[in-house]
């Protein structure tokens, strides 16, 4: 198993010792998924985390009228969770699918949160990941949910390139809280 990038990516937040590395290394399983496969399903407890190596992921939650509401998306050298459902040790509101066939590093929840109260160097990773991940990062979408148009948050995922295009469209018109004709008629607005 290559795991220097997965690696890479925590000592970013926080440099582990030789010893966590190994700890934590010990409980990681590498394992693929192909197209379509769900590594959760809403409803499901949440018993792992992921580091997806390559591929695309997707995390969204199905409404009364079977439309996909996707709360985020996922790419190469991410962390991947339902943190709610782990801190709450309860079934997941949301389930997470392979939008590509992906690699991913996964490692299960309950021997994980043991290494945290053992290593003070994961758990100091792990708190800073939260920090920047799931506070910081996210307050920016939240406020332009609510204040921005469609068309704006639109543009803005245009600036990502590699994420838009690697989505189908219906995937982009739920991300953005319209529906695919919304999209459509921003689209031709824009061109």
């Amino acid at each position: 198993m290559n795991n220097s990038e997965f690696l890479q990516q925590i000592n970013q937040y926080y440099p582990l010792s030789d010893e966590t590395i190994k700890a934590l290394l010990d409980i990681c399983t590498e394992e693929k998924y192909r197209k379509n496969d769900l590594l959760l399903e809403s409803g499901s407890m949440a018993r792992h985390y992921y580091f997806l190596k390559s591929g695309l992921i997707g995390y969204y939650t199905i409404d009364e009228q079977g439309d996909y509401i996707y709360k985020i998306f996922f790419e190469e050298n991410s962390f991947v969770a339902s943190t709610a459902s782990i801190i709450k040790n309860e079934p997941s509101d949301f389930t997470i699918a392979a939008l590509e066939d992906c690699s991913v590093i996964q490692y299960p929840v309950k021997a994980y949160r043991e290494l945290l109260e053992k290593y003070h160097d994961l758990a100091l990773f792990h708190l800073y990941y939260l920090e920047k991940n799931w506070v910081v990062k996210k307050e920016p979408l939240e406020v332009s949910l609510k204040y921005e148009t469609a068309k704006q948050r639109y543009l803005q995922l245009l600036e990502n390139t590699s994420l838009y295009e690697r989505l189908k469209q219906y995937q982009i018109a739920s991300y953005l809280g319209i529906t695919p004709t919304q999209l459509s008629r921003i689209k031709k607005e824009i061109n």
